[in-house]
């Protein structure tokens, strides 16, 4: 058996980062392993039609992590707030502060508008800004009309409620709950399909993600911890190939 322990999908560190991702950032994940996006990229000046393939406006860079690629998604996933300029401000309108919004923040200009992601720590909110809205103007925020109407403008709220509770400087230290059981899942299957990717049989993905000790006493034709590792496998080529796009709330 090969030793896998110096390939870059072995130690699991490099991975949490994923821990922190919301759906649009995890769909870029799996969508940028995905070989024929790679292609797509590569041959991008000749092809520039094919972002709208993956339910992209724009190819984005498929070598850049969710850490520092900006996809941009079409259409926008619910939890994007759209602000627009407001025609008929009230005497005590809010006004649009960029720089009292906490965080890194990233410009991207999408092809349409300009997009404004800014992130902290276990946190991400993306900001959709019209054409002509300025800094210091009053604003407004649209919620895309449709049946989900209710669903739609619950998650806007829980958007900006991210905003809302944030003070004005970012803590240097924060304190972090263990990780959900769900942000485990998407950890490992990324792990696994890496490896999976990078041409690593069943066991070695599994020692990787679990350990050798607990592969040695556990790994059976009919044990739970192969199957697991089959799962995990399994469901990373599923979400590589297509369905991100419920992540991203594509489809």
């Amino acid at each position: 058996m090969a030793d896998r322990s110096t390939d870059s999908w072995y130690p699991t560190a490099a991975y949490l980062y994923v821990l922190d991702l919301d759906g649009p950032a995890l769909a870029w994940e799996y969508l940028r392993r995905h070989p024929e996006y790679w292609r797509d990229w590569l041959c991008r000046r000749r092809r520039p039609e094919a972002a709208h393939r993956w339910g992209l406006r724009l190819l984005e860079d498929p070598s850049l992590d969710a850490r520092d690629a900006h996809p941009a998604w079409f259409p926008d996933h619910d939890a994007v707030l759209q602000l627009y300029p407001d025609a008929d401000p009230p005497p005590n309108a809010s006004a649009f502060e960029f720089w009292r919004i906490p965080g890194q923040k990233h410009l991207v200009h999408d092809g349409k508008r300009l997009i404004l992601k800014a992130r902290w720590p276990g946190k991400c909110v993306r900001l959709a800004l019209a054409p002509g809205l300025e800094d210091g103007m009053a604003y407004v925020y649209a919620v895309r009309a449709s049946a989900a109407l209710s669903a739609r403008y619950r998650t806007l709220a829980a958007e900006w409620d991210k905003l809302a509770v944030v003070a004005e400087a970012s803590p240097t230290v924060a304190v972090r709950s263990r990780p959900a059981p769900a942000a485990l899942l998407e950890l490992r299957t990324l792990q696994a399909l890496d490896a999976t990717q990078a041409g690593a049989s069943l066991r070695e993905v599994g020692e990787g993600l679990f350990g050798a000790d607990a592969v040695a006493s556990g790994w059976h034709a009919d044990g739970g911890l192969r199957s697991r590792v089959r799962r995990l496998v399994r469901r990373g080529r599923s979400l590589m190939h297509g369905g991100y796009r419920r992540l991203a709330q594509l489809e």
